[in-house]
């Protein structure tokens, strides 16, 4: 009785090592076939050469945008270099025409002080009426243009702005002051454009 007994224990033991053994087959055959399904499905690297030449493209792109971008600005230089040109070259151009109707009125007042038939003072009164309305626009000019004179006579000496050409004695002037100009001076804005040329006095005649 013991015999059969074994005998179908190890039936069945060898029975549930072939069906354990097919389980495994077959889990091996499912993981190989989705490792393939998985294979196929991600996409291909591409090659060295395919790498490269992607490189050189990108990197023959890169020099052309490059090479417009300094074109470009070289441009730019070169236009901005004849508009500054243009602008030195007519910097004044505003200044002149300011002074032009000064000119007018200088020649009217010319026109003016030779009359036929009127008597030499009244030619003469003309003239000077005509000249000092001319003045009194040029000063307005300049001083648009922020040409302003230097206040000098009766202020003291300044060798900064003021460049003296003789000393002559004063009763009324203090030593070392400015009896009178033979020039004014002028700033230009904050700088000096002219200095004036002046008399200053020595002091009360000691003779």
């Amino acid at each position: 009785m013991r015999k059969p007994e074994i005998s179908r224990r190890i039936y069945v033991t060898r029975k549930k090592k072939e069906e354990q053994h097919e389980e495994t087959v077959e889990t091996k055959s499912v993981d190989e076939e989705a490792v393939e399904e998985a294979a196929d499905e991600a996409p291909e690297e591409p090659s060295l050469e395919e790498q490269l030449q992607a490189a050189r493209d990108e990197s023959a792109e890169l020099q052309d945008q490059f090479l417009r971008v300094a074109a470009d600005f070289e441009n730019f230089k070169k236009r901005m270099g004849r508009e500054r040109s243009t602008m030195l070259k007519y910097a004044g151009e505003s200044i002149f025409r300011e002074l032009l109707p000064v000119v007018d009125n200088l020649e009217r007042a010319v026109d003016q002080g030779v009359v036929d038939g009127v008597e030499a003072e009244q030619n003469l009164r003309a003239l000077l009426e005509g000249v000092q309305l001319t003045l009194k626009r040029l000063v307005g000019t300049l001083e648009k243009f922020e040409v302003k004179p230097i206040s000098s006579i009766g202020e003291p000496f300044d060798p900064n702005v003021q460049e003296a050409l003789t000393m002559e004695a004063s009763d009324t002037v203090p030593a070392n002051h400015v009896i009178n100009e033979f020039e004014k001076g002028y700033y230009y804005k904050d700088r000096l454009l002219r200095a004036a040329r002046v008399i200053v006095s020595s002091g009360k005649d000691k003779s």
